[in-house]
């Protein structure tokens, strides 16, 4: 599970985040970043992240209240929270607010990723949703749960990318997923985000009877691709 598992890195600080993202990349993570507790919500809106790393001192909601909050929420995914202040009670605090670990700041990068394995050695296997069956696009339909987009009579050929995209955004319908996330739920590189455009357009050529006038994979300008199924 640690070799691909995706994290969720949440911090203030830009630069640390930028920094993190890389280093956990090249250790054969998944990333994803969020600068605030309010932009790690919307990301959990739709992702599933193994692991969060939190920092605790962040303006507005602190690290400290976002995972009191996830713990409240029966939201038990595992949370290593990183700060300047590591004392005693500030180490205890964060065990109460229900993290599972603690990693005060400046730490070496090979010492997180050390922690992070530990965690998700010991983190249960996440169990399996229920089917969320099957989306309506007009004439066709398409089987998250098998990746198969069908007509009446017959199965339309999606390629793995454009079945991966489909099967994203359809766990969510009518929710705006950005570039960005996309690309960190399909495991994709800063360019993989460009590459997303790219196979939006060919998606739409097999689901949308014209193309240039999308009835169900809509982009939000600004904001990133929903997917919109109906009749």
């Amino acid at each position: 599970m640690a070799e691909d598992a995706m994290i969720l890195v949440v911090d203030d600080d830009a630069r640390l985040r930028g920094l993190l993202q890389r280093y956990l990349a090249e250790n054969g993570f998944r990333v994803s970043t969020a600068e605030s507790a309010a932009d790690a919500r919307d990301r959990l809106r739709f992702l599933q992240p193994d692991l969060l790393v939190l920092d605790v001192m962040m303006p507005g909601e602190d690290g400290l209240s976002l995972t009191e909050s996830l713990r409240r929420e029966q939201n038990d995914t595992p949370v290593l929270l990183l700060t300047a202040r590591g004392g005693p009670e500030d180490r205890i605090a964060g065990f109460e607010a229900g993290a599972d670990d603690y990693l005060p700041k400046p730490f070496d990068p090979r010492e997180l990723v050390l922690r992070i394995r530990a965690m998700l050695r010991r983190a249960p296997p996440p169990q399996p949703g229920p089917p969320s069956g099957p989306i309506q696009l007009g004439a066709l339909q398409f089987d998250p749960d098998r990746g198969e987009l069908r007509g009446a009579a017959h199965t339309v050929r999606l390629t793995g990318g454009e079945a991966a995209l489909l099967g994203t955004l359809a766990r969510k319908p009518g929710e705006v997923f950005s570039r960005e996330d996309i690309a960190a739920a399909l495991n994709m590189d800063e360019a993989g985000e460009r590459a997303i455009d790219v196979q939006v357009t060919r998606l739409r050529r097999k689901i949308e009877a014209d193309p240039r006038e999308p009835r169900f994979l809509h982009t939000v300008r600004g904001r990133g691709y929903v997917l919109k199924p109906g009749a």
